[in-house]
């Protein structure tokens, strides 16, 4: 078959080539149809429990999308004249910005304080250019004491300030976002011009939205051409062919478009992760490749005819490939197992990728190179000398290579426990990104993007104004301000008790709740019917003033803190609170502490089905159950190894990383193919001994396997230069599984093989002489 197919490919390439041509074309177009998400909620898929439940929280209290300025001064001092006076500039010309619902500030807060028998609600700084130093000093003492504002909106020093505005996005177009953005930093230029002495930072759940959607722009522009220029010059490092560098490149650009179009086609959205799909797909088609052109080089070396040589690679690669481009398929498409659907979508998209560099590597890449120049001169290269070397020295060093790769193995597969699942998603962006600057410069002075929300149930209608229910919730609040990490924590009792010292005279004494429901809800309804369009307390009690929602904001913490946080948040409340305010903590916080866990736990089954499936694959085209099996050795130990290593020197495994073992197995498998199927081939039709198998498939695919792996591992180190933690660390990961492949393939699969494949095949030297294509 592999012969019959080699020379329709040559007889026919001229077609082949225009047939190709119009196809990708026709494929690719669908790209004009891609769209990039800005939405951190696509991170989760729809019956996710955690977004189901901030969903639900959403619906009923004011939406929690925001962008934060931070204000600070280079004199250190937020309440003066000027300083003031821009944070009230900031806060009128933030109402104006797109999709926004609501402005709070120092300068707007809603202050309340006794007039006689009256209560007066106004905001704590008017007018600031006109305030006496006495005022500024009562406006500081205000805020810095107010529950509602310490931590949040003013720090303990007072030298920073914020203006929080919430974003109300619709939600009906992709462009929302970056138009929200683009407002946001046109208004903080102009605040820089205005007042040069304050120092102005961005962040907030619109900022990080953005910062998605920009860095995943950025790893498709950036990456993707560092990722042509490292296949460019690996290529042609180890072909020494400029038209079979250029026939690589054509092979790799015409499967990122076919795998863009699919994609657009499709409509699959690209997000930061998915964004890396090209990057992968470029790297996974040079290698495929390269296979094909190392053939036909070391064919024309031996003095073989160009088409010749070209007819004798497809002969040789079609069925390794074809199960080296299988098992990358099962591998990749197991992703959809993940509970992450920007993993689901990479999987897929590489896949699409894959399966179009596999057509394109047996089809359209042999009849380019029938057609191109290709100047090879008769001789032995020294990369066949070294693995002819290497060979030997395997051989010889058999048992050795056995023993100490055995022990290299288990030792790091027991340095696996030191690695802890954990995950900060402001830190999935390094310092080079904006808005990880920003955020950790207002994690260090106000409170972090980290935040826990509880809607409390008060047992029915209006009841939210029940001394015993307000206890409760203060209990709850204090419990919480005692937890280590926490800097922030807000609930409706702290304007409950703030009004009933105002209607006391503003006596200290009265600081308090409320005694009675029925004064608690006089208060509160003298204080609602007292407050300014746009600054309600609809974003702490619902309409029928049956819950009210308690936040919690930490200083930036890992997923395990914020969930053990939790866990022991609903100890308490199982323990004190009636049933009513029993309620989970949501936020996007909690959204993505739990999302690593499950996504390990989904990705469990995935491996196993991609290990079944894969399994399968190797001992069916080996057609040996028991060097099937052998096999696979090295191919499972290489991510358990790789997870050993990443234990000793980071010890940390976040939502990226959960997915490296499943997508890796399905690559790592290839070069175990090319050598395996030449392994069997060398026993069963050469009647070979082991030692000479090993021997052969060294001299035979060892310079393929090395050049490809050097391939793989280079194209997923450019991930690494990702500012998106996400794409970085997975690049690595990957890189360094896919090297200690190699290294399995190389030191461990052949001592394996040498001492359990002992039995002995039929002579058929008869038959090679016949045709000695076949080998």
């Amino acid at each position: 078959m592999g012969e019959t197919f080699s020379h329709w490919v040559i007889r026919w390439r001229a077609a082949i080539l225009l047939v190709t041509a119009v196809l990708v074309v026709s494929v690719a177009s669908g790209a004009r149809f891609i769209e990039f998400s800005n939405d951190y909620r696509v991170y989760f898929s729809e019956d996710n429990p955690q977004l189901k439940a901030f969903e639900a929280l959403q619906n009923v209290y004011a939406k929690t999308d925001n962008v934060l300025f931070a204000v600070a001064p280079k004199d250190g001092a937020v309440f003066t004249r000027k300083t003031l006076a821009s944070v009230e500039w900031l806060t009128a010309q933030a109402w104006k910005l797109p999709y926004a619902s609501r402005v709070d500030s120092v300068t707007n807060f809603q202050h309340t304080r006794a007039h006689g028998d009256e209560l007066v609600v106004s905001d704590l700084v008017s007018d600031a250019n006109a305030l006496s130093s006495h005022d500024l000093d009562l406006a500081r003492q205000v805020a810095v004491a107010e529950p509602l504002l310490a931590r949040q909106l003013i720090s303990p020093a007072a030298d920073v300030t914020a203006v929080n505005v919430t974003i109300g996005l619709p939600g009906k177009s992709l462009d929302e976002v970056p138009e929200v953005m683009a407002a946001v930093r046109k208004l903080a230029d102009a605040l820089r011009a205005q007042n040069p002495d304050v120092d102005v930072y961005l962040t907030g759940a619109v900022p990080i939205d953005n910062a998605f959607g920009e860095q995943a722009r950025r790893d498709m522009t950036t990456l993707t051409p560092i990722m042509y220029g490292v296949i460019l010059l690996v290529t042609f490092l180890i072909l020494r062919s400029l038209s079979g560098t250029f026939a690589v490149v054509m092979v790799i650009s015409l499967s990122m478009l076919v795998a863009l179009g699919v994609t657009g086609w499709l409509g699959i959205q690209l997000t930061p992760p998915s964004a890396g799909a090209p990057t992968v797909i470029l790297t996974l088609a040079v290698a495929h490749s390269i296979h094909v052109l190392i053939t036909i080089v070391h064919g024309m070396r031996e003095g073989l005819a160009k088409h010749v040589a070209i007819a004798k690679s497809i002969k040789l690669n079609l069925y390794p490939i074809s199960l080296a481009a299988l098992t990358d398929v099962i591998g990749f498409t197991s992703m959809n197992f993940s509970e992450v659907p920007p993993f689901r979508d990479l999987g897929n998209i590489v896949t699409f990728g894959v399966v179009a560099s596999y057509l394109l590597a047996i089809v359209f890449l042999p009849a380019l190179m029938s057609l191109l120049p290709l100047h090879v001169h008769p001789s032995k290269t020294r990369t066949g000398i070294a693995m002819e070397r290497l060979g030997d020295f395997v051989v010889r060093r058999r048992l050795p290579l056995l023993v100490g790769m055995s022990l290299l193995a288990l030792g790091l597969i027991a340095m696996i426990p030191r690695n802890e699942l954990n995950d900060n998603f402001v830190k999935y962006f390094d310092q080079s990104v904006e808005f990880r600057r920003d955020s950790d410069f207002v994690d260090a002075k106000l409170a972090g993007l980290d935040a826990i929300l509880y809607s409390l149930g008060a047992g029915g209608s209006g009841a939210v104004s029940d001394p015993a229910y307000l206890a409760k919730i203060e209990e709850f609040a204090k419990w919480y301000r005692d937890q280590p990490g926490v800097v922030h924590v807000a609930s409706i009792t702290d304007v409950m008790k703030r009004l009933n010292q105002n209607m006391h005279a503003d006596d200290p004494k009265w600081y308090r709740i409320p005694e009675t429901r029925a004064l608690a809800a006089q208060y509160l309804l003298l204080y609602e019917m007292s407050l300014p369009f746009g600054l309600d307390l609809n974003n702490q009690i619902n309409v029928d003033k049956s819950a009210s929602l308690l936040t919690v904001i930490m200083k930036s913490s890992t997923s395990k803190e914020i969930l053990a946080l939790e866990a022991r948040a609903q100890a308490w409340l199982a323990a004190n609170a009636p049933p009513a305010m029993q309620a989970p903590g949501s936020g996007p916080s909690v959204m993505f502490a739990y999302i690593g866990e499950r996504n390990i736990l989904s990705m469990l089954n995935g491996n196993l089905v991609a290990l079944l499936l894969i399994s399968l694959v190797m001992i069916f085209a080996l057609r040996d159950i028991k060097v099937g099996f052998l096999s696979l050795v090295p191919n499972l130990l290489p991510a358990a190894m790789a997870f050993g290593i990443w234990g000793i020197f980071v010890g940390q495994v976040g939502l990226a990383l959960s997915v490296v073992a499943v997508m890796t197995y399905g690559i790592v498998v290839d070069d175990t193919i090319h050598s395996m199927t030449k392994y069997v081939q060398a026993r069963r039709d050469l009647a070979m001994s082991p030692e000479q198998a090993i021997r052969y498939v060294f001299s035979t695919v060892g310079t393929a396997a090395w050049a490809m792996t050097v391939i793989l591992a280079c194209g997923f180190l450019v991930l690494a230069f990702s500012a998106f933690e996400l794409n970085s660390s997975m690049g690595i990961m990957t890189a360094l599984t896919i090297l200690l492949a190699l290294v399995a393939d190389f030191l461990l699969l052949p001592p394996l093989l040498m001492t359990f494949d002992r039995r002995t095949y039929a002579e058929t030297t008869v038959a090679v002489a016949a045709d000695p294509d076949r080998v």
